[in-house]
């Protein structure tokens, strides 16, 4: 799910990367209202967890490559600003360092995976959940919470790149950039990470979250924020 670079015009990538520069700022200066430094710790690991979860990408019949990212999870347990910092610090690694992810694609690819996941995970899950704290409750509302903005993220990510021969073209009407059209790149995203990728950030998110809710409750973002608003 990683746009390499190459795939994305300027008019696409500049603006992302605006709105995702904007977005972190923000993120900062929430985090450090709503993270304690005990928690700290913790977010750090969070982060080494999406950065492990993404670079097991697996290669798909078609031309793509899927993996779970691991925001889904982060965001319920320290909330959707926190994981957008932790998230966001391992694609960058992963960009400058392993070339997973392209430099120009930095702000689609953070906001994708940083920025738009997260927030859909974190209110899908308290829109199930419904502040109750039964384990089977926050396991279907985990797995589901995964799983869609797994979902919709990949289905983002192949709008971004199948508008490209759209908004980009030569005069002669070739392709700049990605040459794949949405008719191809949508199903392409989604139909794997429907029936693959989804399924196990679903699982990853569910395991996670009950592990948590059994052993840490109160650290869990999610019903700490429902708490207040009781």
């Amino acid at each position: 799910m990683h746009i390499p670079d190459g795939y994305l015009s300027p008019q696409t990538y500049i603006p992302l990367f605006g709105v995702f520069v904007t977005v972190t700022a923000v993120a900062i200066k929430k985090v450090k209202k709503e993270v304690s430094a005990r928690n700290i710790p913790y977010l750090g690991m969070a982060a080494a967890f999406a950065f492990i979860v993404m670079m097991f990408n697996l290669p798909i019949p078609g031309g793509t490559t899927g993996h779970a990212v691991g925001s889904a999870v982060i965001s319920i347990i320290f909330g959707p600003w926190a994981a957008m910092l932790a998230v966001s610090v391992a694609l960058i690694i992963q960009a400058f360092i392993f070339g997973d992810g392209g430099i120009t694609a930095i702000g689609a690819n953070c906001f994708n995976m940083a920025v738009f996941m997260p927030f859909t995970a974190y209110y899908i899950f308290r829109l199930i959940c419904r502040n109750t704290k039964r384990i089977s409750r926050v396991s279907f509302a985990a797995f589901i919470s995964g799983y869609i903005s797994l979902v919709m993220a990949a289905i983002l990510t192949a709008v971004e790149f199948g508008i490209q021969p759209l908004i980009a073209s030569a005069p002669d009407g070739k392709a700049l950039y990605c040459p794949y059209n949405l008719s191809i790149a949508v199903p392409a995203m989604a139909i794997e990470h429907m029936f693959l990728f989804g399924i196990v950030e679903g699982i990853i998110t569910a395991i996670v979250v009950n592990f948590f809710l059994k052993t840490e409750p109160t650290l869990i973002y999610a019903f700490r924020n429902s708490d207040k608003n009781e």
